[in-house]
């Protein structure tokens, strides 16, 4: 089956093309909206003139324009292209604050200290505006949490998300851009003031029905984890698990679980074929079944908070689901293709989803991957050829993913293939028996012995899954992996499945050809990674100085010995860079790299004018010197200034160094600083 000759996979691949030309770069909606709709009467002129015979350029004016809607895609749906966006209203005079209105869209889960909320703005200083930002809460337990819809006052202001402060951090100012989040306000309850208005929507129906449900389980005194893995399993609510058995999960290679996703909408889906038919027997028994289906499908992912996993995994089953009801050919890599599409045209930024991508390339791989490790043995025994079945299906997805989720995780769960032989059987009894309790509690026909049984399950399901987790010998951490890395795997993958699929000389040349790509790229992060840089990092109370050279790193600090290797700022810079080993020495005065000096200045420095002459110089630990005269007296080209140093000291050197018109660094403001 060659993949590209299906026109729905070509159409998607130049979709993708606009969306991330789109991303990457602005372009003017008018003058794209202008060629599209030239280019869109050409193309009914070709399809008049060329019915019988379609031309090149039918082909490419097509491909054209659908790389342009993908374009004008992220332009609509980009709410800064709007006037009515409230940044177009902030007060920009620090003198004044804005009055905000706005109502609570949606719970995020909370940090060690804060309450997360993503709020949408209705009015700025009493003008209609539209637009999202992040609400954190300090946490208060006499304080009632926010609900879904309630709606509230507040002249807290409005600030920008930072960057991160450290060299291959998380980014999480961007993963919130991509989901039009610009900014966000921290404060307590008592800035907040309730309006007695309170916004109906779909997502408050769903919060509600998710809080009803919640209530009535907790008359049965599940205990708190077994609580929290229910609402993940079922109604998508990840917020309230533990930490420790979130990571479990992670470690054991089945965290997808615990997103609903199209693993559990599949079983809803066959769960409800197998309900469903004896309704074919009635007259349009098919038609109302599909609706029903659909209708139920939905009302799941809505239940579910309509979350990105949810949604893709409906969408694509909500097709799958109408061509098996109405008896039609199907092509799962069409139906793959047809959500996918419908899914960024409504949520372009969707393709940078981790989640997106995983779940659509897992399924990919089952489809193409699994039906050839299946064929390489063919049980004769049922329950042998059952669990192989299971077996080939997770290594499949497994394969799929792996480039992606080092890129991401850099770990890779050793014994996945246990956890899922273990789980996966016995996920649509335990989804079906979730299913019963829940609707009984609702009803409260739930008896006891029934919720007590459900409980001994999920709790059997943690601790098994915590006995994989501690197997730490086979759960393989802190995989260097680059961006540069994905896409060349990615094609040798490719080129190997093909090859084992038909030998042949043209797919085994297609094979030498990928492994050479990926040599240069090998070859390339090495070389790029063999710099030499320094690196001072951004660490609240203490100096952290990273010198490397050769994939090797060295650490100046003066943390505790025991939290170096665990830190993350030093554990990220270590995979990124490819770093092989780390050493730990104490915090020198100076340091060299490509002929440029660093000095460090702290409360006990003592330094010659006529032996000390730096190019930059460092601060550290508050020292009390008249920077002034150290500018005067040094002449450096630039100073930093770490996150050991007081607050205070580090705004009045600033000003200092503006009078001078000296450059000045904060690791406060500005994050780590990398000499090159």
């Amino acid at each position: 089956m060659k993949l590209l000759n299906f026109n729905i996979i070509k159409l998607l691949a130049y979709l993708i093309t606009g969306i991330l030309l789109s991303f990457f770069y602005t372009f003017p909606t008018q003058y794209i909206l202008l060629i599209s709709v030239f280019l869109l009467i050409v193309l009914f002129f070709l399809d008049q003139f060329y019915k019988t015979k379609k031309t090149v350029w039918f082909g490419v004016v097509s491909f054209t324009l659908m790389i342009l809607i993908g374009i004008l895609t992220v332009n609509f749906h980009n709410p800064r292209n709007y006037k009515t966006h409230y940044t177009k209203y902030l007060n920009l005079d620090s003198l004044s604050t804005d009055i905000i209105s706005f109502k609570v869209s949606e719970k995020l889960k909370p940090s060690a200290f804060h309450d997360k909320y993503i709020g949408k703005i209705i009015t700025i200083n009493n003008k209609s505006v539209t637009g999202k930002f992040l609400i954190n809460i300090a946490k208060d337990s006499t304080k009632t949490k926010l609900q879904v819809g309630d709606m509230f006052i507040t002249s807290e202001t409005l600030n920008s998300i930072p960057q991160p402060k450290n060299p291959y951090q998380f980014d999480y100012k961007s993963y919130l851009e991509r989901q039009y989040i610009y900014h966000q306000i921290y404060c307590d309850h008592t800035s907040l003031f309730k309006t007695k208005n309170q916004s109906i929507s779909i997502f408050y129906f769903a919060a509600t029905i998710r809080e009803t449900i919640n209530e009535k389980l907790k008359q049965f005194n599940f205990e708190k984890d077994e609580l929290a893995i229910i609402n993940a399993l079922l109604l998508g609510e990840r917020k309230e698990i533990d930490a420790t058995i979130y990571q479990n999960y992670i470690n054991a290679g089945v965290v997808h679980i615990l997103a609903v996703s199209g693993l559990h909408v599949g079983i809803v889906l066959l769960i409800l074929n197998f309900i469903l038919k004896p309704v074919e027997y009635l007259k349009h028994g098919k038609l109302i079944k599909t609706i029903v289906i659909l209708l139920l499908l939905w009302s799941f992912a809505i239940i579910a908070g309509l979350s990105a996993s949810v949604t893709r995994a409906v969408t694509m089953f909500s097709i799958l689901a109408i061509a098996i009801n109405w008896k039609r050919p199907t092509n799962i890599y069409n139906t793959l293709a047809i959500s996918m599409f419908i899914l960024l045209l409504i949520k372009p930024l969707y393709i940078f989803d981790v989640g997106f991508q995983l779940s659509y390339v897992a399924v990919f791989a089952i489809v193409w991957i699994q039906p050839l490790l299946y064929n390489l043995w063919k049980p004769r025994l049922k329950l042998v050829d059952f669990f192989w079945n299971i077996f080939t299906v997770t290594t499949a997805a497994q394969i799929g993913v792996l480039p992606i989720s080092l890129y991401y995780f850099h770990q890779f769960p050793g014994l996945f293939f246990i956890s899922n032989l273990v789980i996966i059987p016995f996920l649509g009894i335990i989804l079906s028996l979730g299913f019963i309790v829940i609707i009984l509690a609702a009803c409260n026909m739930l008896p006891q012995f029934i919720a007590d049984f459900y409980g001994v399950i999920i709790s059997f399901l943690n601790d098994f899954i915590d006995w994989v987790a501690q197997q730490e010998q086979f759960l393989i951490k802190d995989i260097s992996f680059k961006l540069l890395l994905l896409f060349p795997i990615y094609l040798l993958l490719i080129a190997v499945i093909r090859f084992c699929k038909t030998v042949n000389y043209p797919r085994l040349v297609f094979v030498l050809i990928s492994i050479l790509i990926l040599q240069v790229s090998l070859i390339f992060i090495k070389y790029d990674s063999s710099s030499e840089e320094i690196v001072i990092f951004n660490k609240s109370r203490h100096t952290v100085i990273g010198k490397e050279f050769n994939k090797q790193l060295t650490i100046y600090h003066n943390l505790d010995s025991l939290k170096v290797v665990e830190d993350n700022s030093i554990k990220n810079y270590k995979v990124a860079r490819f770093i092989k080993s780390i050493n730990e020495d104490s915090i020198k005065d100076f340091y060299v790299i490509k002929n440029k000096t660093l000095f460090v200045i702290d409360s006990l420095s003592a330094y010659n004018v006529k032996t000390v002459k730096p190019d930059y110089i460092l601060l550290r630990n508050s020292p009390k010197v008249n920077l002034k005269r150290l500018i005067d007296s040094l002449n450096p080209k630039l100073i930093i200034a770490d996150a050991s140093n007081f607050k205070s000291y580090v705004a009045r050197w600033k000003t200092t160094c503006k009078k001078e018109k000296l450059p000045f660094h904060s690791t406060y403001e500005k994050g780590a600083y990398i000499f090159k």
